[in-house]
């Protein structure tokens, strides 16, 4: 299942410096990011293989988990907080604000056979 993680931040009066080293079970392959999300729900599926590690770098967003056995929503509003997303994570992203800036790091580049899109059954 989904889990969130707290990323290592320095602040002092200067501002905040937030590192994501060490921190996530994988290699990154690959980094997007979503913003200027109107109402739409974004998402709607999970993976074979890819691991995700999710980030609301500005604004915040919600993101619903489902791993066939136990389902979750997390609020992502704060850019020290990471969502790590297994595979089997069916996931969907939803509630932008207006200033969201959500970005992604994947284990594997975009592979469009690593996508399943079928939900799983009510859990």
């Amino acid at each position: 299942m989904a889990q969130l993680i707290d990323l290592k931040t320095f602040t002092d009066k200067r501002g905040n410096l937030t590192v994501i080293e060490k921190v996530v079970p994988f290699d990154i392959k690959r980094i997007f990011y979503i913003y200027g999300v109107d109402e739409s729900k974004r998402g709607g599926h999970r993976h074979k293989q890819t691991i995700q590690a999710a980030i609301c770098i500005q604004g915040s967003c919600r993101i619903y988990n489902n791993n066939g056995s136990s389902e979750a929503y997390f609020e992502l509003n704060r850019p020290d907080k990471c969502l790590l997303i297994q595979p089997e994570d069916w996931h969907t992203m939803d509630q932008f604000t207006p200033d969201a800036i959500l970005m992604v790091l994947a284990s594997e580049y975009f592979d469009a056979n690593d996508y399943i899109f079928e939900p799983y059954s009510a859990v």
